[in-house]
């Protein structure tokens, strides 16, 4: 059995790792020289791989080699490689994504107010731009450097197919990697994308010089107020309490290998959006997610007074002491008692 990876940045690369310990594996990359390296020398991203592990240029030879793949790209980029592939794919093809982010259509990517009709999950763009029926999604704390470096992790894969479930499983899971399957496929996406503002958030405030405190407050709030948001697009409240919720918050508001920690540890230290941005091998999904959510929370007229601070602070350059005020302010709001959010 041959298994494909469309990209090779960290996490697509990392999964490519996993992937080779039970079958062979074919990654996809645009630049012919990282296809060159990768086959030549069995390593990408300063990491060791593995014979099986064998890179491509070609989603047509990915496509007809493989049933089973996972796109794993950013979300800016996610629907153009989805329409790309449509041309290979049929409904005998399982995807199972990993791009933990969302997207609305570009004519809508500067309207004021989204409805839940306007945003799409990723599994959502695969079955809009493809004749694939069979989806799902990789969500939890899989921070990708330490997947790399062979540490103990677990990850969900929400599917409403139990077929895909099982079968990533199969293909996931070793000593050091277990996987959990649910069929609120929705909200683990919901709280895959949503977790990265919050991490923005986090790393912004270490940068700003703040300690656990602080951040402890942060975790709470955010995590309230992303189970506000999925409510509002259809989302079980139940998913935020799992690995796909609150472990993957956890990991990702607490480390400096997370992408979106490291983005808001940077702007906290004085640096700009465009500046880091520049300068940033990969994309921090929680600044694209920080916008599409002040468009939903805009429409819906939901009470997210820290996803509103940060989407402040990153598009229109305010003061970054509004997101600690934001923070403080829980301490006298209905909202932050105990009983509203057991």
């Amino acid at each position: 059995m041959t298994v494909g990876v469309i990209g090779a940045g960290s996490f697509g690369t990392a999964i490519a790792d996993l992937l080779s310990y039970n079958v062979e594996v074919m990654l996809y990359a645009r630049k012919p020289e990282v296809v060159n390296v990768i086959n030549q020398r069995h390593e990408h991203l300063g990491v060791k791989l593995s014979p099986a592990v064998r890179a491509t240029n070609d989603l047509a030879q990915v496509a007809e080699s493989c049933k089973l793949i996972f796109p794993i790209v950013p979300s800016i980029n996610f629907r153009e490689v989805i329409k790309e592939m449509a041309h290979y794919l049929t409904p005998a093809h399982l995807l199972i994504h990993g791009t933990k982010g969302l997207d609305v259509q570009a004519q809508l990517a500067h309207v004021s107010k989204l409805d839940k009709r306007q945003v799409q999950t990723m599994s959502q763009i695969i079955l809009q731009e493809s004749d694939v029926i069979r989806v799902g999604c990789l969500s939890g704390p899989n921070l990708a450097e330490e997947i790399m470096r062979g540490q103990p992790a677990a990850t969900v894969i929400g599917s409403a197919y139990k077929e895909v479930i099982d079968i990533g499983k199969k293909v996931l899971t070793n000593p050091r990697f277990q996987v959990n399957g649910t069929n609120d496929i929705l909200g683990a996406e919901i709280a895959g994308a949503l977790k990265n503002v919050v991490a923005i958030a986090s790393g912004m405030l270490k940068g700003m010089g703040f300690g656990k405190n602080i951040q402890s407050v942060l975790i709470t709030k955010g995590l309230h107020e992303m189970i506000t948001f999925g409510e509002a697009v259809g989302a079980s409240a139940d998913a935020f309490w799992g690995l796909a919720g609150i472990g993957d918050l956890f990991a990702t508001t607490t480390s400096k290998k997370s992408r979106n920690y490291t983005f808001g540890y940077r702007l906290g230290k004085g640096e700009s959006k465009q500046a880091i941005l520049e300068t940033s091998e990969e994309l921090a999904e929680g600044t694209r997610t920080a916008l599409i959510c002040q468009q939903i929370a805009n429409f819906y007229q939901l009470k997210v007074p820290l996803f509103n601070a940060i989407y402040k602070i990153i598009e229109q350059n305010a003061d970054k002491h509004i997101a600690v005020q934001a923070l403080l302010d829980v301490a006298n709001a209905k909202t932050a008692q105990p009983s509203m959010i057991n």
